[in-house]
């Protein structure tokens, strides 16, 4: 284990069946954060990337079909720093109930779709209920209502000890083992009075300290990660500074992963705040201007086929826009699918789906007779951007796994979980 060489952020304390558990101090840091000039100059563009962001959705014509493509995208990010196998093809085939080539990968894209569904329940649940213990524990019940992580308590705070380590380590072998239940829940109680407390620090550096205080208490059997990094936009939109779900910081942690795993061992050791919210404000302004740029072509994208549209099908034009706006909020659809959206028989679905193809909007992948699936090519190509999996195959797992301990008579055991 690292050794400690600050007891800013919580102290490491034994416990009685000879292991060492980390005892996190409360919020908001004591001594206070110090807000330099750096920090200061990253708030700014951060808080003015946002509002980019914020504003470039406003006038998108189609905001919900943008804001269901970065819903699917987190989810996907999200999953694979965790160790998910699945690629964006993947959970779109999956929503479209692709079946053979994607069968042997429908445990992976399963898992998504769950992220999904636990995004959109903790969105729609933050108009009805306030920011709370009792929602995170609605949103992780979504998370692993079914799949993997099924039989680790779905909605509920863990009652026995988890441990961070290298797969197959003993809880005394851990790198690092958040506090005890009752410490826990003692933490948790501490968390939920901080978000609602007033404070001089900006929202930002304060949903930085929230998440990272989150993860140090570890709260559940599995899922914390990805709970974790959910509530990042859940804070954001209940503070209304997002009218819209659009920041996802998944990909920056995804594409510097070992270091955001550092940053959060840096608070726990060391007691090194300031490097953490340093760290987090860069992802948030990285990530915003990311996603602005991924609007602008979106949006050059549809202005393209829409003209394209209107030149080459004048008489289906309006039905064949429809269609055009329905493929951006699934990428993946059949002949079905479109005769159902656009309320036409399936003859006529079909041959307007001929005509998408010829113009080259979408391709057919599925090269059979019956329950052809039709891809929206070059839009998936631009969501695609950080979600591909390493070419060797290997898992793109964190490099430490977490695991729970469980009493029994005399001894511990070790039950792995993976985020």
């Amino acid at each position: 284990m690292i050794k400690q060489t600050s007891s800013r952020s919580g102290r490491f304390r034994k416990q009685a069946t000879d292991y060492t558990a980390f005892i996190p101090e409360n919020l908001p840091p004591d001594p206070p954060l110090n807000v330099d000039v750096r920090m200061q100059r990253l708030l700014q563009d951060a808080s003015l990337e946002l509002g980019r962001l914020d504003g470039l959705a406003s006038i998108l014509p189609n905001p919900d079909g943008f804001v269901t493509a970065f819903v699917r995208k987190e989810a996907l990010l999200s999953s694979q720093i965790e160790g998910t196998q699945a690629s964006l093809d993947e959970v779109l085939a999956f929503e479209a109930r692709e079946k053979g080539s994607h069968r042997s990968s429908s445990g992976g894209a399963t898992e998504v779709y769950r992220y999904i569904k636990a995004m959109n329940h903790g969105l729609s649940r933050l108009d009805q209920l306030p920011f709370s213990l009792r929602l995170i524990k609605e949103i992780h019940r979504e998370l692993l209502d079914s799949g993997r992580g099924s039989d680790k308590s779905p909605g509920e705070f863990r009652k026995s000890q988890n441990w961070i380590g290298t797969p197959g380590c003993s809880l005394k072998e851990a790198s690092f083992v958040p506090p005890p239940p009752a410490e826990m829940n003692q933490a948790l109680h501490k968390l939920e009075n901080y978000l609602h407390q007033d404070t001089d620090l900006p929202l930002l550096v304060k949903i930085a300290i929230v998440h990272a205080q989150f993860e140090t208490i570890h709260p559940f059997l599995d899922g914390n990660g990805r709970i974790g990094r959910l509530l990042i936009t859940f804070l954001l939109c209940h503070a209304k500074v997002l009218r819209r779900p659009l920041l996802y910081l998944s990909y920056f942690f995804k594409q510097r992963r070992s270091e955001y795993y550092e940053k959060l061992d840096a608070i726990r050791f060391g007691g090194d705040w300031e490097g953490w919210v340093l760290f987090f404000l860069q992802g948030v302004v990285e990530v915003s201007r990311q996603a602005v740029r991924a609007a602008t072509s979106i949006l050059e994208l549809r202005q393209r086929h829409s003209e394209l549209i209107h030149k080459k099908l004048p008489r289906a034009s309006t039905k064949a826009i429809q269609l055009l706006d329905y493929c951006f909020l699934r990428p993946y659809l059949t002949a079905a699918d479109a005769a159902r959206f656009l309320q036409v028989s399936h003859p006529t679905a079909r041959s307007l789906i001929g005509k998408m193809v010829s113009l080259g909007a979408l391709k057919e992948i599925t090269e059979r007779n019956w329950g052809r699936i039709f891809a929206y090519r070059e839009y998936i190509d631009l969501l695609r951007e950080g979600t591909e999996l390493p070419v060797t195959g290997k898992s793109a797992s964190s490099p430490k796994k977490a695991g729970s301990a469980r009493s029994a008579p005399g001894k511990l055991t070790t039950n792995p979980a993976s985020d």
